[in-house]
């Protein structure tokens, strides 16, 4: 007579939990940092030098030679990204040092753990996989359909944001509309001053 009361009981009991799986780490960037100083304030962007090596390679390039000095974040939208690598405040083209285009390392990245997460940096392109130059942006939230295989050749994250997301988040926030063929586009330009690259950190001494 005992053991129906136990059996129902036992029934009744909830069942136990089920262990979650631990999230993938999120890669750190591992390679030179370079500084963004914005008319809003500094952005300081780690780099996957050793996932994403063209890239990183392509952008340093634009890094070293002036190309960011002077252009603007052209293309704001809440919610998505900043942009910005590629006009000046007047919405031309700064044309005179752009590069030939770089292998879009998309695949290779996503096989490294990168995603278009929150605060990660990945260079904007047309249609064409391998069409980008110089313009990149800062993801503002997790974006993981711009990711290879999710969103087709995908996007290639080659760094992500160290310090000043709180910039980004003020970037992305402004007024922004029209200016010719030109959508999102902050009215009052959102400058990049000045790109520059963070010297080396010297090796430990042996002791």
């Amino acid at each position: 007579m005992l053991a129906f009361p136990l059996l129902f009981l036992l029934a009744q009991a909830p069942a136990p939990p089920v262990a979650t799986p631990e999230p993938t780490p999120r890669p750190t960037p591992n390679g030179p940092v370079v500084v963004l100083e914005t008319s809003m304030g500094n952005v300081k962007i780690g780099l996957h030098q050793d996932k994403t090596p063209r890239t990183v390679k392509n952008f340093l390039n634009y890094v070293r030679m002036g190309h960011f000095d002077g252009t603007v974040f052209h293309r704001v939208i809440p919610g998505f990204m900043v942009q910005g690598g590629g006009f000046l405040p007047d919405m031309t083209e700064r044309k005179e040092t752009l590069m030939p285009p770089v292998v879009n390392e998309a695949r290779l990245g996503a096989s490294a753990g990168l995603r278009n997460s929150r605060g990660t940096v990945a260079m904007a392109r047309t249609n064409d996989p391998n069409s980008a130059q110089s313009q990149f942006f800062v993801n503002v939230k997790d974006n993981h359909r711009l990711d290879f295989g999710i969103g087709g050749a995908g996007y290639a994250v080659f760094g992500e944001v160290l310090e000043g997301m709180d910039v980004v988040d003020r970037i992305v926030a402004v007024p922004t509309g029209t200016k010719g063929m030109h959508q999102n586009v902050p009215l009052k330009p959102v400058l990049i001053n000045r790109a520059r690259e963070l010297p080396a950190p010297k090796p430990a001494a042996k002791p």
